[in-house]
């Protein structure tokens, strides 16, 4: 179930220009189509400047979802960099590695993101994903240290060593192709947290600068007017809500498939 709303929140983003039945930016009329109602010809309504909802939502799943599956990879990259060099190296470089990641995790996310959002009057999109994914690998960083410093004390590890193997060599192709799973599972999760937080920041208006439609820009265009035009906010409300629970469901299962008995550790981990 989980797979399959992602795989149609995926393809109507893929698919925006063909199936939105309007440009998400056009006004036709300011006036006379301003702020209607659900209805067969506006199925999900209007804004105040006469957009069409339904085409802002699926624009906007196109926004969200490459702005979260862009910063996830990016966070997932360096996360998983970072802690196999970290775990693999050991000693004074993984103290002084790992005292970072703890001083950074000190740091509540949110805050961080609005103090280096705030400093500049809207980031166009490409960096708006590369500081959303900056500040993302914190937490996956540390599951893979801890990983890799039980992995490179295993037999197979040994082995390699003593057949003269490189220490990069083994990183690579020993160590972590068994941390995959645990990068997959992180990677699954962090895109629906991200498609959260990127849907607050908008909201705030420091994410996903107009004309472009994201789904918490578009619940901002409507925050309002929330009790005299509901559609505005609700649909892409619930877009987002839908979206970030498959995410979190899908994760869950692969958590489940991979290591049932790593679940609770994993969990911790990515909430902490």
């Amino acid at each position: 179930m989980a797979t399959g709303v992602i795989v149609v929140m995926v393809i109507i983003a893929l698919l925006a220009p063909l199936i939105a039945p309007s440009d998400p930016i056009a006004q036709p009329d300011i006036i006379g189509l301003k702020n209607l109602a659900p209805s067969l010809g506006h199925p999900f309504g209007t804004d105040s400047y006469s957009r069409d909802i339904l085409s802002r939502c699926i624009y906007g799943a196109r926004i969200s979802l490459t702005v979260a599956a862009l910063a996830t990879a990016i966070a997932v990259t360096f996360g998983t960099l970072y802690g196999a060099i970290a775990g693999f190296v050991g000693g004074a470089v993984d103290t002084v590695l790992m005292r970072f990641v703890d001083a950074a995790l000190a740091i509540p996310r949110v805050l961080l993101l609005i103090a280096i959002l705030a400093l500049w009057n809207g980031l166009p999109l490409w960096l708006l994903i590369v500081v959303l994914g900056a500040t993302g690998w914190f937490g996956l960083s540390r599951m893979v240290r801890a990983q890799v410093l039980s992995l490179r004390e295993l037999d197979f590890v040994a082995a390699a060593r003593a057949v003269g193997a490189t220490g990069p060599r083994i990183l690579l192709r020993h160590i972590l192709p068994n941390v995959l799973p645990t990068v997959i599972v992180a990677a699954t999760l962090g895109i629906g947290h991200v498609i959260i937080l990127e849907a607050g920041l908008s909201y705030l208006g420091l994410g996903v600068q107009p004309p472009s439609a994201s789904w918490g820009s578009i619940i901002q265009d409507g925050a309002d007017q929330i009790g005299t035009a509901w559609w505005i906010s609700l649909f892409p409300g619930l877009l987002i809500v839908t979206t970030a629970i498959a995410c979190n469901s899908l994760g869950d299962a692969l958590r489940a498939a991979f290591d049932p008995r790593e679940s609770a550790v994993m969990m911790a981990e990515l909430d902490a």
